[in-house]
Order: structure tokens, then C-alpha cells, then sequence
């Protein structure tokens, strides 16, 4: 079982209240943590794209935070969670130039997942009226950017877009192209990426044991997969949280007070395609910050992996008997302090990961690529 971050670029307002320049320190601090990562055994580093969703996530150009934190690291793979592919959005073409010009860049360590957004105000902002279209608009692109990448002389003529015939440059750097993912979050959605043969990110707030299923289906149809790339990805990457600090009532203190009650709540405020569990009340009424007994009750059904490295390594094996490849913690999701969250990060990477990974020099996405 391998290890990632997912960067999310969250600034509340309590951070704007403390520091007129959040939203900067913020990003600087999501870069500077992608480095202790690189040093410390991580082999992903993930941050997402959104558009229009204050103190949500301010991170909308992610294509250029990707490049600067290569320039920065020199072994973490970094991946689009995600690059919306919807074409009212991002042009099919350009982003097919970006995820090649990235792979250059990063020299074979980009991870490309794909989306279509979750968010009414993301999609209306860029005309998309019709949320279900944006289904069609996804099954309409994924499977050219294989076509564009390959060919000298690509063309198409869609629905949703179109474009005469022209060379889509840069091609990839390492052949055929980098390993493809799709956000899912939904039974049908992880048959769907199976079939495609495409790695899965997995959102969720449940219990691990919850996941199991849908993983499974992901496992039963994978081998079974036509891919819409050249080759197949078979990834379930889960994201959790943490925090791993050498004194477990400390590591507690800090999740209790996290602010993740209220980001949550910015959550289902936006990102309204997800149904809203009972309980979660409608914005702008907030969820409290959960209880020392509540978070307490978190762990001990291993949706949180907080304490000493042997209770993380404890908590991380949830995640591997449910058949779990990939583990994506969000740190950032918090409003815990750059110094608190690079000491976590850095004490996981060197007590936890390697009781896992075993192979420190290579990612899984990596093996199926050079076999491909």
C-alpha cells in the first residue's frame, strides 16, 4: 500500500480574520509541505481544481501549482485531483497540452485525473445549466486524449466540441502517456472506471469498512476493463485523515480542534451534487467541531488515523484488509499550523509508510506504465 497528500487549498475566514494575506500563505504553505513530503517517503502529492467556491478551495489553476512544486521536489509523483475535462470548462485540446507539458516537466512523475465537477455554481459559472450534460461532455473527451497524444494529424467533431485537423503538441514524454484516474464516489461510478481501466479517487467521510464493496466491485470488473488510455490503471486510492505525532493526546488535541466542521459544512454549501447526510444542516448554519468522545469514536472505527506511528500503523491496516492501493491523507483541510502538519507529515513518512511500502523507488502507477 502506497501513501499521498491532497492538497485542497482551504481558507476559511477564521484564517483571513488572523492574516490579510491567507489566501497567499495558504498556497506557499500547500508547496512548502509537498517538499517535506518528497523527503519522507510520500509518493504522491494530489491538489484539485475549483473554481468560484470561497474558503472552500482557492486553488483553481492547478496546472501551474503542479509545475512550480515539481520544480521544488524530485521524487513525489503529483497528480490533477482533478482537471475538469468538461469542454465549456477546459478545452479537451488544452488539456491534453497541459498533462503532456507536465509530464515533461515533472519528468514522467504526473498523475492525471480527470472529473467532471461537482458543483453548481462551478458549472453554471462556465454556462453548463444541465448537470447531467456534464456526463455526456466527460464520455465524449475521456477517450480522445489517447487519439491527440498518438496522432499527427488529430481531428474530431463532437456534441460538445470540435476542431480540424491539427498536431496536439507536446506529445508525452514517456510513452504512451500518464497513468489516467477518475474521481468516483458512487457504486456505478466505480464499475464505470473499472471498465475504462482507469485508477479511482475515492472521497468519502464513512468508516473504511463501507468502502469495501465498492472497492470490490471496482476489483471484480477491472480485468474486464476496455481502457480508454493505452494501457490499464488498476488503482483504488482512498483519502482519510490524520495526524501523527509522537504523544497521542497531542495529536488529539489538534483534531478536535481542526476546523473541519466548518469545512465541511462549505462542503455540502457547494459541492451539492453529493447527497447531504442526515444531520448536516443547510449552509449557512454550521456543524459544530466535533467532540473529544466523537473524534475519539472516528478512530476507533478507523476513519481517522491520529496518534503515535504504531496507532497509525494500526489504523492503516483497516485500509489495507479492504483492499485499499493507495491512501490520500488532506491535511490541508484543517486549519492546524505549516509547523504542525510538516512534523506529522514527516513523522508518518518515516515511522509509518515504510511498514507498507515496501518499495521505496517506484510508485504502482509507475510499473504499469513502463510495462505499457
Amino acid at each position: 500500500m502506497e501513501f499521498g497528500l491532497f492538497c485542497g487549498g482551504y481558507v476559511p475566514k477564521s484564517m483571513k480574520e488572523n492574516d490579510p494575506d491567507a489566501e497567499h500563505s495558504r498556497l506557499m504553505s500547500e508547496v512548502d509541505v509537498a517538499v517535506v513530503a518528497d523527503q519522507n517517503n510520500w509518493k504522491y502529492w494530489w491538489t484539485t481544481e475549483h473554481h468560484f467556491l470561497d474558503e472552500y478551495s482557492h486553488i483553481s489553476c492547478n496546472e501551474v501549482m503542479l509545475a512550480y512544486v515539481a520544480a521544488r521536489t524530485e521524487r513525489i509523483h503529483l497528480g490533477s485531483g482533478i482537471f475538469n475535462i468538461t469542454p465549456p470548462v477546459n478545452h479537451p485540446v488544452r488539456t491534453a497540452e497541459r498533462v503532456a507539458m507536465l509530464d515533461h516537466l515533472t519528468q514522467g512523475r504526473f498523475e492525471f485525473g480527470t472529473g467532471r465537477g461537482s458543483s453548481t455554481t462551478e458549472q453554471r459559472g462556465f454556462g453548463i445549466n444541465d448537470p447531467d450534460l456534464t456526463k455526456e461532455m466527460y464520455d465524449e473527451v475521456i477517450g480522445e486524449f489517447k487519439h491527440m497524444w498518438a496522432s499527427e494529424n488529430y481531428s474530431f467533431d463532437g456534441k460538445f466540441w470540435s476542431m480540424p485537423e491539427r498536431n496536439v503538441l507536446p506529445k508525452p514524454w514517456l510513452k504512451p502517456h500518464p497513468p489516467m484516474w477518475v474521481a468516483a464516489g458512487n457504486p456505478g461510478t466505480f464499475e464505470k472506471a473499472a471498465r475504462m481501466g482507469m485508477g479511482v479517487l475515492c472521497f468519502t467521510a464513512s468508516k473504511p469498512s463501507d468502502l469495501e464493496p465498492l472497492i470490490e466491485i471496482y476489483k471484480n470488473n477491472i480485468d474486464k476493463a476496455e481502457p480508454v488510455g493505452e494501457y490499464v490503471n488498476n488503482t483504488v486510492a482512498v483519502v482519510s485523515q490524520f495526524m501523527c505525532l509522537e504523544d497521542r493526546e497531542e495529536a488529539m488535541g489538534w483534531l478536535t480542534n481542526s476546523g473541519t466542521g466548518y469545512q465541511n459544512s462549505l462542503l455540502f454549501r457547494y459541492l451539492d451534487s453529493f447527497p447531504r447526510p442526515k444531520g448536516v444542516p443547510a449552509w449557512p448554519t454550521v456543524l459544530p467541531e466535533p467532540t473529544r468522545d466523537q473524534m475519539e469514536q472516528r478512530v476507533a472505527a478507523g476513519m481517522s488515523a491520529v496518534g503515535t506511528p504504531d496507532e497509525c500503523i494500526e489504523a492503516m491496516k483497516t485500509y489495507e484488509n479492504i483492499g485499499a492501493d493507495v491512501v490520500l491523507m488532506g491535511p490541508s483541510t484543517s486549519t492546524w499550523p505549516k509547523d504542525i502538519v510538516e512534523k506529522s507529515v514527516k513523522l508518518f513518512g518515516q515511522e509509518v509508510i515504510p511498514y507498507f511500502d515496501k518499495d521505496p523507488e517506484k510508485t504502482r502507477t509507475a510499473r504499469f506504465r513502463a510495462d505499457a
